[in-house]
């Protein structure tokens, strides 16, 4: 029987001409990923394994508390290194390489097309952007995997996704991912595949917010095709050798969902959760907010910080409103140095901060406090995602919160000038 995109990697995983719909499947995991919390989690006590299986495939990312913000904090980074020391482990990436790890493991070429990828992050899914099944588990499992090399899955049905027409030039990923999540709802317990001739007008930079992003409709496994410009992408970090997948003919899905771009308008998520729960930006307009916040895995990409600069040059953010902007990796800071970014966003009254995923999660640099309200171009609106379980906290895009910090309210950004 033909099979769709996520089940190709799967059964290539499995060492299995074919898989179906409901199979269990035990799989050889191509990419592990291990963060800061594995080594300083409460709930999962880190205990040092007696073997590694692969330990070239495995990258250990500082990104959660980096720098470390507490004692515990520094205590698991100690024992990261000491890890990594011990099994001989190629990809440490500690403080001054750090970053959030979906954008290090990005940069460093190490998400790839066909391949499986697992991390116990939930926005793992952020390397379909890359054609690569990727998605986040457990810590527990997570150590298994490190001892292993395997995982197992039930192979879920996909739905495929299919992008017509081009982006409006106000609008980005996160404005068509919450237009889709508004249309469609949830996609639990399934696996999304973008198709159409959409997705060619699309940056790698809106894809990797799109993917990213999916893990809040709850979806399994995210794909996008790896078109030249993923191909493009990875060969200027030395990866030629790839084998992407791409759904067969005949190959069947649980649905197919359209959404033609050019209907898509700037969208805000309103405080609670996302899907069910997203409306045009302009009927929000005149919201009072104490903080913006641009950053995280799905928006502090170097495109991001180039999108707030263009916004805020020559203006100053609101009396009462505070602006933070979080690179999602060094790299990304470094580059937005060079180019003026952070100047241009420091000028008008905004912080940059050290990249890590701290405030996108409540833990440091940019708590919100009791009964603040908070617009974020992160990833989470949950009551208590960023802080007080009392904060109100909406979620829309780079240009929406870069514009609503000049107004110190919500405002769809074509209100503003150089924000369309």
């Amino acid at each position: 029987m033909p099979m769709t995109a996520t089940q190709q990697v799967l059964a290539r995983a499995a060492q299995r001409e074919s898989v179906a719909v409901g199979d269990i499947v035990v799989c050889d995991v191509d990419r592990a990923v291990l963060l800061d919390m594995q080594f300083n989690s409460t709930a999962v006590p880190w205990r040092q394994p007696n073997h590694v299986e692969h330990p070239q495939r495995l990258a250990v990312v500082l990104d959660h508390g980096a720098p470390a913000p507490s004692l515990r904090d520094a205590a698991g980074h100690r024992l990261a290194r000491e890890f990594c020391a011990a099994f001989d482990v190629p990809h440490l990436f500690d403080i001054g390489r750090h970053g959030i790890c979906h954008e290090v493991i990005a940069e460093n070429g190490l998400a790839r097309p066909g391949e499986l990828l697992l991390c116990s992050d939930s926005h793992t899914c952020a390397a379909g952007a890359f054609n690569t099944a990727a998605r986040g588990v457990g810590g527990i499992e997570m150590l298994q995997v490190t001892c292993t090399g395997k995982t197992w899955f039930v192979v879920a049905p996909s739905i495929e996704v299919e992008l017509t027409g081009k982006l409006l030039p106000y609008c980005e990923g996160k404005d068509l991912f919450l237009a889709l999540a508004r249309a469609r709802g949830s996609a639990e317990n399934m696996n999304l595949e973008f198709t159409g001739e959409g997705i060619g007008s699309l940056s790698l930079h809106d894809r990797r917010t799109i993917a990213t992003q999916c893990a809040e409709v709850h979806a399994e496994f995210v794909l996008f095709p790896a078109d030249e410009v993923v191909l493009a992408y990875l060969a200027d970090r030395g990866v030629h050798d790839v084998q992407p997948v791409e759904s067969e003919s005949g190959a069947e899905y649980a649905a197919r969902w359209t959404l033609d771009l050019e209907r898509v308008e700037p969208q805000v998520a309103v405080p609670g959760k996302i899907v069910g729960n997203v409306t045009d930006a302009a009927t929000l307009a005149g919201t009072r907010l104490d903080q913006c916040f641009i950053g995280s895995c799905a928006n502090g990409q170097l495109e991001d910080f180039a999108l707030a600069a263009r916004v805020l040059a020559d203006r100053h953010v609101a009396s009462g409103t505070r602006l933070i902007v979080t690179p999602a990796s060094q790299g990304v800071y470094l580059e937005a140095v060079r180019a003026g970014y952070v100047s241009a966003i420091v000028e008008a009254g905004g912080i940059v901060t050290s990249s890590t995923c701290g405030a996108c999660f409540g833990y440091h640099m940019g708590v919100v406090g009791d009964g603040e309200v908070c617009l974020t171009a992160s990833t989470r609106n949950f009551q208590g995602r960023m802080g007080a379980a009392s904060a109100d906290v909406y979620l829309a895009s780079t240009r929406t919160v870069a514009a609503s910090a000049i107004a110190g309210t919500i405002v769809d950004p074509r209100e503003v000038a150089d924000a369309a």
